[in-house]
């Protein structure tokens, strides 16, 4: 790839190479697969094995857990409800998801759960798309009353797994039992409006989430690679994912490919973090999102749906909330969740903290994985490893691709 338009030198991805290359040769990260693209040009980097003891070499086409990565590609199924007039963006939920009406919200986000007031108004679609309809994960406040019930409940962790492990309607009835952290609309919170959305998708639609998305959204755009689990004939193509252990380093499988979490449909299709995927299947429908909804001569998106997608939908204060719960999350802390608000499904950059511009959005994964767009370079990155964020180790090497893809750019 020369010095042409698109702009990424050579020498920049030589370096991007090497840079990668060096986190799998100490031996932390035992393979990765990078695409990176600007204008026509794609360039992909697989580097290193499937296994931390060796086995087959990574390869392009190799499937990987997206974890929170999936939160920018489910909210699309939203949105073409929006688009469709099929939903409204301040439309009241409570038709559709009866169990969230008529909330009771916690008087203090970690008191009691007795200790409440009623909500102010229901929770529309705009919440649930910004993450603010009052009921999230809080890593800040882990001990409190609320978050320990979400445990106990088996609202997540069941199975010992952070994604819903039960069909929908029971999912739902168990939320349906808790107060709201916060009035709706009022503050920033992680991860349950994304899998709320899913649940939203099907009963509006009558089909299942994942139905849904793959007739309007995967199909058109040819991800014939991504889904809620990976099919037998390409399970040889997901890895392990490995939680290594924080004190020796050791890699513990956190998620085995066959007979593991991602090997058989599973009975909750999480928006949250529940897709499997490829870098190529990614990465068209990030190009999407910078073609404004455009894929070939093919519209998947309205062009005002992606721009509410891909701005800032927060206030001042929702944002501060989001830059301190991003501080305590360990995979964030280290790498790309410090500088940016929130539009839908994905966070969105808007100030400069680093080598990324301002307006650049994605998500990353705890599975260590990242994606983001950046429209003023007209740029796509992608870095999916196996080895999730028990340690900094895919953290530092997620910092590292940014770092060393923006100083490629040589236009």
């Amino acid at each position: 790839m020369g010095n042409g338009n698109n702009g990424l030198s050579e020498a920049g991805l030589r370096r991007l190479r090497e840079v990668l290359a060096r986190h799998v040769e100490t031996g932390r990260i035992p393979g990765l697969v990078a695409l990176v693209s600007r204008g026509g040009e794609t360039h992909v980097e697989t580097i290193g094995t499937m296994r931390h003891d060796g086995g087959p070499p990574m390869r392009r086409d190799t499937v990987f857990r997206m974890a929170s990565t999936t939160k920018p590609v489910a909210v699309a199924a939203t949105m073409v409800l929006l688009d469709e007039c099929r939903l409204r963006l301040d439309d009241p939920i409570d038709q559709w998801l009866p169990e969230l009406a008529n909330r009771r919200v916690l008087k203090r986000a970690d008191g009691p759960l007795e200790d409440t007031v009623p909500a102010r108004r229901p929770i529309t679609v705009r919440d649930l798309l910004t993450s603010t309809c009052g009921l999230g994960l809080d890593t800040t406040a882990m001990g409190s009353p609320m978050m320990s019930a979400y445990f106990e409940r088996k609202v997540y962790g069941e199975n010992g797994w952070m994604l819903p492990a039960v069909e929908p309607d029971e999912w739902m009835r168990r939320l349906g039992t808790l107060p709201l952290m916060y009035q709706p609309g009022e503050r920033w919170l992680y991860n349950v409006s994304d899998d709320v959305l899913g649940v939203l998708v099907a009963r509006v639609t009558g089909q299942s989430f994942e139905t849904f998305l793959r007739e309007r959204i995967f199909d058109p755009l040819g991800m014939k690679d991504t889904g809620f689990h990976v099919p037998a004939g390409k399970i040889d193509r997901l890895p392990p994912l490995y939680a290594p252990d924080p004190q020796t380093g050791e890699f513990t499988v956190e998620d085995p490919a066959e007979g593991g979490h991602h090997s058989r449909p599973p009975a909750f299709q999480s928006g949250g973090g529940g897709l499997d995927s490829t870098v190529d299947d990614y990465h068209a429908y990030f190009r999407m999102l910078l073609n404004h909804g455009m894929h070939d001569t093919e519209r998947i998106l309205s062009r005002p749906a992606v721009e509410l997608m891909t701005t800032n939908r927060l206030t001042p204060d929702q944002t501060s909330a989001l830059q301190a719960w991003a501080r305590s999350v360990v995979h964030l802390s280290h790498g790309q969740g410090q500088t940016g608000g929130w539009g839908f499904g994905m966070t969105v950059r808007t100030y400069r903290g680093d080598y990324a511009p301002v307006g650049q959005f994605g998500w990353d994964g705890g599975a260590g994985t990242t994606t983001y767009a950046d429209p003023h370079n007209q740029l796509v990155g992608i870095l999916l490893t196996q080895t999730g964020m028990s340690t900094p180790d895919s953290a530092r090497a997620i910092q590292d691709f940014w770092t060393t893809l923006y100083q490629a750019i040589d236009n």
